[in-house]
């Protein structure tokens, strides 16, 4: 190689790595309202952390919305007519009661306020990651009579592939009170737990593994993971998938879903309807969201699901 050449080739070498080093594909932007997520300047998701309301009701904070596809279009609804306390992706309960007796209730947001205490992020070329924490604090009117659980959440994003983007969701709630429960509705439904509201379309198809799911009116139980395939949005003409892997707590051989083709949220249950205590120590709650174009097939996801599980 000529010196001339040897020197360009030094040149151009050496501001790859100075590009790489200075520009990560991910880029987290913040504001007063949130932490959004752009990959390859492509928005991935936002992460609401002041806490908002509709009309001054359902108070809410600490969820994802929007969750965005491959090309930008937008999966999520946040106080949809229909049910306008819920949120995006979010996690909530009707039940919270302390020594037996209800207290408040983080589905519908009565007496309960999110108060957030800290957030930070970190990215590079392999993730970008979202890390909050909040305090679930009991209210009665405008006066606050307890600390009720303090919520470590962090929020993992890997980059896309040509075919999915995988987002980690790992919620450690630890209880501030003496005896605390926390349950899902107490009629025969018993949704809550982690949920997402999507904007379904028409032909939203429902799959577990290698079975197709048809909705009930209560909880159907199905395998560790669910499949959302249908027309979601107008940023392509293809159908597109949500998966949703449930990790922990999923106790197998069954994780029991509340599923909706129509106007609501969908649900991996728990703990159900009868309120458990929630242990000195916490629950730790993992999920992996899975947004991809609907071309990977079910044995794919299926790998992808053992891969995450470590199973």
């Amino acid at each position: 190689m000529f010196p001339a050449n040897r020197i360009l080739f030094t040149f151009l070498f050496l501001s790859t790595l100075l590009h790489w080093g200075c520009n990560p594909s991910f880029v987290i932007r913040k504001s007063a309202e949130g932490i959004e997520v752009r990959e390859s300047g492509k928005k991935v998701l936002f992460y609401q952390v002041r806490p908002k309301t509709v009309d001054g009701k359902y108070e809410r904070a600490g969820y994802v919305h929007p969750l965005y596809d491959l090309n930008e279009g937008i999966l999520t609804e946040d106080a949809p007519e229909d049910h306008p306390y819920h949120r995006g992706i979010f996690w909530a309960w009707h039940q919270i009661l302390i020594k037996g007796q209800p207290v408040a209730n983080s589905w519908v947001s009565e007496h309960i306020a999110f108060v957030p205490e800290e957030v930070t992020t970190e990215h590079d070329h392999k993730k970008a990651v979202i890390r909050s924490a909040l305090v679930w604090k009991q209210i009665a009117g405008s006066d606050t009579l307890a600390d009720l659980v303090r919520e470590a959440t962090t929020i993992t994003i890997y980059p896309a592939t040509t075919q999915y983007r995988a987002v980690d969701f790992n919620i450690h709630l630890l209880p501030l009170a003496d005896s605390l429960a926390i349950g899902g509705a107490a009629d025969a439904k018993g949704y809550g737990g982690f949920c997402w509201r999507l904007k379904l379309p028409e032909d939203i198809v429902f799959r577990s593994r290698d079975t197709s799911i048809v909705p009930q009116e209560t909880a159907v139980p199905a395998g560790p993971w669910m499949d959302f395939t249908g027309a979601f949005s107008n940023s392509t003409p293809s159908r597109e998938s949500i998966a949703v892997f449930s990790a922990i707590p999923y106790p197998g051989p069954e994780q029991w879903w509340i599923l909706r083709s129509k106007n609501s949220m969908q649900n991996a249950v728990f703990p159900g309807r009868v309120p458990r205590l929630l242990p000195k120590e916490g629950w730790n709650l993992q999920y992996r969201v899975i947004v991809h174009d609907a071309m990977i097939k079910q044995e794919k996801l299926e790998y992808l699901y053992q891969q995450y599980a470590g199973k």
